[in-house]
């Protein structure tokens, strides 16, 4: 490799330089994104084989993955009609023999032909014809006397493949970039920081990823490598945190309208004093309900960061049911009683139409006017919400992304609030920003994420939580039923309806398909219409249906012309009908675990016990997994804990929409103790240096201007 021109970090040379690599394995190695030698080092394994023990052939048994040593005692080859290649060599030592079987695979045999010693061959266990031990297709090596078999009978990585890239040309560079490099490796850790966390060197770390002594060596190099993600991440989350309340925000004065007096000034054309009384006076007039005690505590957060100088960026988790609705409400109240507009961003029109209706009806009593922008508007209603938002006629503006397309202004927007903005983009969001001056932002979200993920995702913004349900509501009790037990589900569901009750029946598809046999929402209200429920009134709800149509069948369900809704996952988020008491979701084995516990929220929204039937067959463990889970626990969070399990983070959080949360090597299920102490090491670092401009964490500022240039960190702006 002498006489290269390398660059001043030696890892960011060419992978073709590697020994045993050169330019066409290069080419090879480009398929999976690896051009340097740290990309050869940062492709981890992503498993390992233990070849360490070596078993006498009479002891191995099926399914077992083993080493194993012995002469070849024979050695046939034979063709098949179609022309393809049979290799069976049989492996004996002094306890008993084993075949080894390869397919299609000649220069196999030319190889085997020339073995004068022994071999040690790796692979699983089968049983073969006449009860005879196999392995097919292992891995295997020809050892001479001078040979030592635990060179081969080692932990042994298994790496990451695509189309014509083998193992052993990862193994060849890997192995390579280890041996020259990984002593060169520039560590981005001070030692005194690498002690007082127990981490270990980055080259040593490097090392035994690709070669571990064994799996404890493994085990520790792994989580120093884990942990240096995660402190990227921390890191970029604290000081985005930090540059956000640098930024000049609205300071709104909320403690000077708490009071029980009226105030003077002009809010909107109206006059402070009109709105008899402080802003608490004005929340009980507004909500027909008493707030729990977590609501007036969250409503308390929110207020306390809008009176601060800087921009609010606050999450507030609540389950389903747990009244955020009327949070997001009553911090909408205090920036319109402060002289500013609100906006509320939801993610379809059937919610954003759901909370525009809600809105209404609760700030109709204190004459604050809501306008409503989805996409659906005709020219005159659109053309008349683009007059209002302009003009500042309308305090509190309601809709989609609609919200941030050209041509809408405000007159002066103060406070934003997303709505499960998971399903939302990162530029989505900062439109919505940019439409004000530096507004204060809200996220709500009815998907209750575990503790490890809210780190990682909003890790930039201060934490809510709503965990306290309104009083008298019940409960839902969950059961799950197989497909034979239908006609007792449908006879629990007519027995509420005579109680007075309403009924969802929730499907999967809209129409029937070749390749999924689910029960399909036109097809099911048709026999539960005409067969099962003939005599009483049945409607049918999908997202295909025209925004009219939809919003008729919802109002008729609400006013309860109708006794059973028939509905697609269009209602999973805010439908509320209080006397909706069951819920009946077919093929429950096809929808993951948070959206189950979504479509479960919509009934127990009132005072009468309520239930949710799951009718499916468990296709598999994961899906009786969920069942199960589901039967259960009405608990949000261990919900989303268990979900994060089974699906991981980026389906749970919707990260792929939102922006990337991936990681070579650390896992959030499995590493939450490591996140949360690198939040702590992150916090400490940019305590003592906040723009790390010490000369200690120049590396450190290095690879976190990497990270941040590759990674969209999903934060609210």
């Amino acid at each position: 490799m002498d006489g290269i021109a390398r660059p001043e970090d030696p890892l960011l040379t060419e992978a073709q330089f590697l020994k045993g690599v050169g330019p066409k394995l290069a080419m090879l190695l480009r398929k999976l994104g690896i051009v340097t030698v740290r990309d050869v080092l940062e492709h981890y394994p992503r498993r390992y084989e233990d070849r360490t023990q070596l078993p006498p052939l009479m002891t191995v048994r099926p399914g077992q993955a083993c080493s194993v040593r012995g002469r070849l005692k024979k050695l046939d080859t034979r063709s098949t009609r179609g022309g393809k290649v049979i290799i069976k060599a049989v492996l004996a030592d002094d306890t008993g023999e084993i075949d080894l079987i390869w397919f299609n695979q000649p220069w196999v045999a030319r190889e085997l032909k020339k073995v004068e010693g022994d071999v040690v061959a790796f692979g699983m266990v089968k049983e073969g014809e006449g009860w005879r031990l196999q392995m097919t297709a292992p891995e295997w090596e020809a050892l001479d006397e001078d040979d030592d078999a635990g060179d081969f009978a080692r932990v042994t990585p298994v790496y990451a493949l695509t189309d014509g890239v083998g193992q052993w040309v990862i193994r060849r560079a890997a192995a390579a970039a280890v041996d020259y490099f990984s002593g060169q490796a520039r560590d981005p850790f001070p030692e005194e920081f690498r002690r007082q966390h127990r981490l270990q060197r980055l080259g040593w770390c490097y090392r035994h990823m690709h070669q571990p002594e064994n799996l404890a060596t493994q085990a520790t190099a792994r989580r120093r490598l884990a942990f240096e993600e995660f402190l990227y991440l921390q890191l970029g989350l604290q000081m985005r945190r930090a540059e956000v309340q640098q930024e000049l925000g609205i300071s709104f004065p909320i403690s000077q309208i708490q009071g029980d007096t009226g105030l003077g000034g002009t809010l909107f054309g109206a006059e402070v004093g009109a709105a008899e009384g402080g802003l608490w006076d004005q929340v009980h007039r507004m909500l027909p309900f008493d707030l729990t005690g977590a609501q007036r505590r969250v409503i308390g957060e929110i207020w306390r960061d809008m009176e601060r100088p800087y921009p609010m960026n606050r999450l507030v988790q609540g389950d389903v049911g747990s009244g955020k609705t009327a949070v997001a409400a009553c911090a909408m109240l205090a920036a319109v009683r402060c002289g500013y507009q609100a906006a509320l961003m939801a993610p379809t029109e059937i919610l954003a139409e759901q909370h525009a209706l809600n809105l209404k009806r609760l700030f109709a009593p204190l004459g604050i006017e809501v306008a409503l922008m989805v996409g659906k508007l005709g020219a005159k209603a659109k053309r008349r919400a683009l007059e209002q938002a302009a003009s500042g006629e309308a305090p509190i503006c309601v809709g989609t992304h609609a919200l941030i397309s050209e041509g809408v202004t405000f007159h002066k927007l103060g406070f934003a609030v997303i709505d499960e903005q998971h399903r939302f983009g990162v530029v989505q969001r900062l439109a919505l920003r940019q439409k004000g001056m530096n507004p204060d932002v809200l996220v709500m979200t009815a998907t209750p994420i575990p503790r490890t993920l809210t780190m990682s995702l909003y890790g930039d913004l201060d934490l809510s939580v709503i965990d306290e349900l309104p009083p008298g509501r019940k409960p839902i009790k969950t059961h799950w039923r197989k497909p034979d037990q239908r006609n007792k589900v449908y006879q629990v569901v007519r027995d509420l309806v005579k109680e007075g009750r309403q009924a969802y029946f929730v499907c999967p598809m809209i129409t029937e398909s070749d390749k999924m046999q689910t029960q399909a929402a036109e097809d099911l209200h048709y026999r539960l219409s005409t067969h099962e429920y003939p005599d009483l009134r049945v409607g049918l709800l999908h997202g295909q249906m025209k925004g009219p149509e939809k919003e008729e069948v919802m109002t008729k369900f609400r006013a309860h012309e109708l006794d059973i809704l028939v509905s697609t996952v269009v209602i999973e988020v805010g439908v509320d009908v209080p006397n909706a008491t069951v819920m009946v979701i077919e093929d429950a084995n096809r929808f993951g675990l948070a959206q189950l516990h979504q479509l479960r929220g919509r009934v127990g929204r009132g005072g009468h016990q309520s239930f949710c039937i799951l009718v499916a067959s468990a296709t598999n463990p994961e899906s009786e997994q969920r069942l199960r889970i589901m039967e259960e626990t009405t608990d949000g969070f261990r919900i989303a804990e268990e979900d994060l399990k089974i699906r991981g983070p980026g389906d749970v959080a919707g990260t792929r929409q939102s922006g990337q949360l991936t990681f070579k090597l650390a896992n959030l299920v499995d590493d939450g103790p490591l996140l949360e102490e690198t939040r702590m090491a992150a916090m400490e670092i940019l305590r003592a240096d906040p723009q790390l401009s010490r000369p200690e964490h120049a590396l450190l500022l290095e690879r976190l201007r990497e990270q941040r240039s590759q990674d969209a960190l999903i934060v609210v702006s």
